[in-house]
């Protein structure tokens, strides 16, 4: 598998990572046996091919996800990044080491000092308080308690738990237990930060919470994440880049928008059918050439814009409105071109009734794209 570059001097960069669960697993990579599917390798070998040849990179500052379903190897895939499993092949390269041969000591040095992981399951020490499990990795380091309630507590605030630094684990809502984990992971000070799922088993609107937590402190702290889910619009929410996994081997590896407007194959085409068009795609995906009769003292909006976010200015135009890149005109993007990717959203739903109880008519007007993207 060809090695997808995402920077000349990635955070980390694996290459042709593979893990194989099962006796004599190392005689498999190398082999025609490698060459079998997951089903009649298990079948001749009793192996179970968890992780398969993957190889990406992740940028600096970038947040880089990894989704697939249940059974498709991307917990197994974190794990062998930090080596909490041992991969039965290929390099992990952080800071110009190979992980995978690091010895015992640089692998405790990494993990103390440069990793920082979140799970699901939040692993707090319930005897101690909040401050005390946000400061426990500094603990372990050596640092002194003066120093590590310090630091701990500039944590607390910045993960949303101000007042709360003598309660105990059992005292806090879930959302409030992965805020701690959240900050224990911090405290740290990371360059790499691993997240397995954190947010699981939280309900839907504390789930949406502690996206938006993410999201906001990596714009604050600027920390290079990999981020493992199985739920997809997460991963659009949250990823810079997704790598989707099936089987344990890479299907695709692209920015949200490159996966939902050109899916690699049909497995990521039906998990990307239900997804609103308009709130992934960007301008680049529906603009066009620049045609002699087009104005160009118009409009003007930027390439990398959701959809969703430039209707109001293009259905509000008199005429196309130019796309514009760093004082290049790249293209024009139509009220036409923004009612195909909206209109044909509105076409799933059930289309409502009326207000005056008539039948809805056949087809869709600029009105009704209006009000699709009114806030």
């Amino acid at each position: 598998m060809t090695l997808t570059q995402s920077s000349s001097h990635p955070a980390l960069a694996v290459d042709g990572l593979w893990k194989v669960f099962g006796p004599r697993a190392d005689r498999i990579v190398g082999t025609e046996l490698a060459d079998l599917s997951r089903d009649e390798l298990r079948d001749r070998t009793g192996c179970l091919v968890a992780v398969r040849d993957v190889s990406f990179e992740v940028a600096t500052n970038e947040v880089f996800v990894v989704m697939g379903l249940s059974g498709s190897g991307k917990s197994t895939l974190v794990r062998c990044l930090t080596r909490l499993i041992e991969p039965t092949a290929g390099a992990v390269r952080y800071d110009g080491d190979d992980i995978v041969q690091a010895d015992a000591r640089r692998l405790r040095q990494l993990r103390r000092h440069r990793f920082g992981m979140v799970f699901q399951h939040f692993g707090l020490l319930p005897h101690r308080r909040v401050l005390d499990n946000i400061g426990y990795g500094l603990e372990i380091r050596g640092v002194r308690k003066a120093e590590r309630d310090r630091r701990a507590g500039e944590v607390l605030d910045l993960v949303g738990l101000s007042g709360y630094a003598d309660h105990y684990p059992d005292q806090l809502s879930g959302g409030m237990q992965q805020r701690v984990g959240l900050g224990r992971a911090l405290a740290v000070d990371p360059q790499i930060l691993f997240f397995d799922e954190p947010f699981s088993a939280l309900d839907p609107l504390i789930r949406r919470d502690m996206q938006n937590e993410v999201v906001r402190l990596h714009h604050e702290v600027g920390k290079t994440m990999v981020f493992i889910t199985h739920d997809l619009h997460e991963a659009l929410r949250l990823g810079d880049r997704i790598l989707i996994m099936r089987d344990g081997a890479v299907v695709q590896i692209g920015r949200p928008d490159e996966v939902v407007g050109a899916p690699a194959d049909d497995y990521v085409r039906d998990f990307v059918a239900d997804v609103p068009k308009s709130h992934v795609l960007t301008i680049r995906w529906v603009m066009r050439p620049v045609r002699p009769e087009d104005p160009l003292d118009g409009p003007e909006i930027g390439p990398d814009l959701i959809v969703r976010d430039a209707a109001r200015v293009v259905l509000a135009a008199t005429a196309p409105v130019r796309v514009v890149h760093d004082g290049q005109l790249l293209g024009m993007v139509d009220d036409d071109a923004i009612l195909r990717v909206i209109v044909a959203e509105d076409d799933r739903r059930p289309a409502p009734a009326p207000r005056d109880g008539s039948a809805p008519g056949p087809g869709a007007t600029t009105q009704d794209a209006e009000a699709v993207v009114a806030p």
